[in-house]
């Protein structure tokens, strides 16, 4: 039961009370240190790895992702933001590329503490989505659990607002209301992430509203947020003939995480945990035949040391650092679902960030991933077609990461 409950603890993008960390143009761009009338800024990140699968004996290696950043000031309160990513490096047939917008949306400035952003955005949820550069995290691959259990990098057609409190110094808020998700692309090894319309064609017949409250207090960062949105966006007599809830919140998901992150020059730390609730997946399983969840939970804990010392301190890191991470995206099943606990995982992540600059990360981790027993119901191809599944397998995995 140990692994239900986490220690809820820190990493991060540590700032100044209430401003962020100024790592790329956009950040500048951001935080309005950008001050001429028309500016325009042209940034970016990537990152590069080669991954050995100990189970199959085999190597691959791949450009993950390679992102542009483009943004124009048109007045002191008016702002572009936009990102294209290009993941797998082409895409062709046969290929598992894809080219994408992360974002794209405007942020008005109302005053000095609040501002609104419309368009595609990234709802503040978790601690990738918002803070995703690859330069920022340790490991070679994203946080597991915010892969696939919150998802990242979740962006969705819609408005937010944000602000910080005039009389609680550190204390930021955010709330937003985008398009909702559909459940018809629910699956059971990747939960609700193929379920994002990710700004193509999203049905805006389902709602979804986010919030989230963010405290800095000296070293440490301290974030709680939620989502609750439908997932049916068709018409109101399809979804009768489907026997599913339409309208804006119908048949809906529920999201909740908190998490707690810890950064100075020597030492890091950070936690998440998240549950992600879906009350009418016996509908949805009904309608669809994905077996949908009930429950989904999951959390991860970090470590980190810098090792470095002397007069390149401040420019130059080398973080060991340890990651556990576990994830059940069966947890809770409806009495029509077939609970698989191959997607009951458990994540023992180790290894080294080197920043020889500001802006460049090398990396090398070790992942031992175990899991439980596949459910052979869901075995589709008769052995010896069958590709062999290792409930215990190790990665290693080396790479680089960058930004500017």
């Amino acid at each position: 039961m140990m692994k239900k409950i986490f220690t809820i603890v820190l990493l991060g993008l540590i700032v100044t009370v209430g401003k962020a960390q100024i790592l790329t143009k956009e950040d500048s761009l951001a935080a309005g240190l950008q001050m001429s009338g028309k500016t325009t800024v042209l940034s970016g990140y990537g990152e590069c790895m080669v991954s050995y699968n100990n189970g199959s004996k085999t190597a691959n290696a791949n450009v993950t992702r390679f992102v542009t950043f483009f943004g124009h000031r048109f007045s002191k309160n008016i702002t572009l933001f936009s990102e294209t990513e290009l993941e797998d490096a082409k895409v062709s047939s046969g290929f598992s590329g894809e080219i994408s917008l992360e974002q794209m949306f405007l942020k008005f400035d109302l005053n000095k503490k609040q501002y609104i952003i419309a368009g595609l955005f990234i709802p503040r949820i978790g601690i990738i989505n918002e803070n995703h550069l690859p330069t920022t995290y340790n490991g070679n691959d994203r946080h597991y659990v915010e892969k696939y259990l919150i998802p990242s990098t979740w962006r969705e057609l819609g408005i937010g607002l944000y602000g910080r409190a005039d009389r609680l110094p550190g204390f930021n808020y955010y709330i937003g209301l985008t398009n909702g998700l559909s459940s018809q692309n629910f699956a059971r090894n990747t939960g609700i992430r193929e379920g994002r319309f990710e700004g193509s064609n999203a049905s805006a017949s389902n709602l979804a509203l986010s919030a989230a409250a963010l405290y800095y207090y000296r070293n440490f960062r301290f974030q709680a947020s939620a989502y609750y949105g439908g997932t049916v966006g068709v018409s109101p007599k399809q979804a009768d003939s489907l026997q599913l809830n339409s309208g804006p919140f119908g048949t809906p998901v529920g999201l909740a995480e908190m998490n707690v992150q810890y950064n100075s020059n020597r030492f890091s730390f950070k936690g998440l945990m998240a549950v992600t609730q879906i009350s009418d997946a016996n509908k949805i399983n009904t309608a669809y035949a994905n077996n949908t969840p009930e429950t989904m939970l999951g959390g991860f804990a970090e470590l980190g040391y810098n090792v470095l010392k002397g007069k390149d301190f401040e420019s130059k890191k080398l973080w060991l650092f340890g990651r556990y991470e576990w994830m059940d995206l069966n947890y809770r099943m409806p009495v029509n679902g077939i609970k698989d606990n191959q997607v009951n995982i458990q994540y023992f992540v180790a290894g080294l960030t080197y920043k020889p600059t500001i802006g460049v990360a090398l990396k090398f981790d070790v992942v031992n991933r175990i899991s439980g027993t596949p459910n052979q119901a869901f075995v589709i191809n008769p052995f010896p077609q069958q590709s062999p599944y290792y409930r215990n397998n190790v990665f290693y995995n080396l790479g680089f990461a960058y930004n500017f």
